[in-house]
């Protein structure tokens, strides 16, 4: 069972994410697949540094992400290709993934893939079922998320989301709760 976790900035779908790893699910970060990406394929640094130039890379050669975000969140343009750069990698690196897992003897019975932007790249039809987290702009706030208003814009809203979804939780208590939604997931997934 393939199944993807999505939802809004600061909502807490890392936690989710983790959540699931700890009740047996295979799991993997479209956010840790970019930064992998940007660490280490050659192709990728190559055209962020034809297009950027050096300054979006530090004094250790390594991307800084905080000045392309500066670059890409002020210019719908330089979002838009950083976007077709990375995104078609993304998910042929989890489809990988996936793939190495089914292969195994003893495959997971659920793998995770967290998408930020699933919906809005039109990604679900790449898994079985969507789980949405959501949290309060006062939550996600309290969670010292830097205001994300420009990057938000492009967002579907958590409402739309939801009804999409095969399973959403708002996040707004504590880790336990979520960790018993996340037990309640797995349950119906297995049946």
């Amino acid at each position: 069972m393939a199944l993807a976790v999505t939802g809004g900035i600061g909502a807490g779908k890392s936690e989710a994410l983790r959540a699931f790893e700890r009740h047996g699910a295979a799991v993997i970060s479209s956010d840790e697949i970019v930064h992998e990406l940007l660490r280490s394929d050659d192709e990728v640094r190559l055209a962020l540094r034809e297009r950027f130039g050096d300054g979006v890379f530090g004094p250790d050669g390594e991307v800084d992400r905080e000045r392309i975000a500066e670059v890409v969140f002020t210019d719908a343009a330089e979002l838009d290709w950083l976007e077709r750069l990375l995104h078609p990698r993304v998910v042929a690196t989890y489809l990988e993934w996936r793939e190495r897992l089914a292969e195994q003897s003893d495959p997971p019975a659920v793998s995770v893939t967290e998408v930020p932007l699933l919906y809005e790249v039109g990604g679900d039809s790449r898994f079985d079922a969507v789980v949405v987290i959501t949290a309060s702009p006062d939550v996600r706030v309290s969670r010292r998320i830097r205001p994300m208003q420009d990057r938000e814009r492009r967002l579907l809203g958590d409402d739309e989301k939801v009804a999409r979804a095969d399973f959403a939780y708002v996040n707004d208590g504590s880790l336990e709760d979520l960790d018993r939604f996340v037990a309640g997931v797995i349950e119906k997934l297995a049946r």
